[in-house]
């Protein structure tokens, strides 16, 4: 059954699967509002705040709750063979890029930005990407404000646009907005790449977080009842997902050429699109 929706078209795309890739675009926008409200009796310590939540995000990404190997491995694929010529990126909402350097290094990359809100994230960042021998420029801020300055200066300059665990933050119309803006900086051959969450075709938002989080208690086991509490918040306070069907949808109002789903996990909702321009 596929969802009911605005858009006029749905149709679903047959994906091979991979192993169980449990996933959160964890890091990024940590910082929600409430966090930020120092109380009467304890003032708020951003340093602090920042190691506290590096160290949940690390032990995250060590066991591989993210499934940022698998993830990543398929992505690595891609680039090496979809692009043969020199290539330039712009990675939205990069992080640390400590995968996106990895997936990176055997590839032809002659131009690296990447657009972050964490200012520590990037001083990392910078480390990693340090390791190839391309241009590197970063960009502290918000990336959904950022790239119509973009589109000013970077018309069609990027082959590739990856965006991973950051757009389901963002509202329906935030996220078809960006798209649409997205095509205009890539070049003729380019391809935006979204690593995601997604809903299931026909699986509302609260059906989402419910089986979402369920699989996080059972599979993320390392994790203290603290951090838990955590993530629980975070997830059900900003995690926005949408279907694939939408995306495809989206795709098509903005006549990109090709969609492409390279691997779905539809177990635990990870998914990385290929919009090719």
């Amino acid at each position: 059954m596929q969802e009911k929706s605005d858009y006029l078209f749905s149709t679903s795309v047959q994906i091979p699967l991979i192993a169980p890739v449990p996933t959160l675009y964890f890091f990024d926008n940590m910082l929600d509002k409430k966090t930020l409200i120092a109380t009467e009796n304890q003032s708020f310590q951003p340093q602090e705040f920042f190691n506290d939540q590096w160290k949940v995000y690390q032990k995250i990404l060590d066991n591989n709750y993210m499934g940022h190997h698998e993830i990543y491995s398929v992505l690595e694929k891609f680039l090496l063979s979809y692009f043969q010529q020199p290539l330039k990126m712009l990675d939205l909402g990069c992080g640390d890029a400590s995968f996106s350097a990895q997936a990176l290094l055997n590839t032809n990359i002659t131009s690296y930005q990447g657009i972050d809100l964490s200012i520590p994230a990037l001083e990392i960042a910078k480390d990693n990407m340090g390791k190839i021998q391309c241009d590197t420029t970063f960009t502290q801020g918000n990336f959904s404000e950022l790239i119509p300055e973009l589109m000013l200066t970077q018309r069609h300059s990027f082959d590739a646009i990856l965006c991973s665990f950051a757009l389901h933050h963002l509202s329906l119309e935030e996220k078809d907005l960006i798209i649409g803006q997205i095509k205009e900086l890539l070049t003729f051959n380019g391809v935006f790449i979204l690593i995601d969450v997604f809903r299931q075709a026909a699986e509302d938002r609260e059906t989402y977080l419910r089986r979402y989080l369920q699989s996080v208690r059972q599979d993320w086991s390392l994790l203290t009842s603290q951090e838990y509490l955590l993530l629980e918040n975070h997830i059900s306070t900003s995690d926005f997902p949408e279907t694939q069907q939408t995306f495809h949808a989206i795709s098509q109002k903005y006549n990109f050429s090709r969609f492409e789903c390279l691997c779905d996990n539809v177990s635990n909702a990870t998914q990385i699109l290929c919009f090719y321009r």
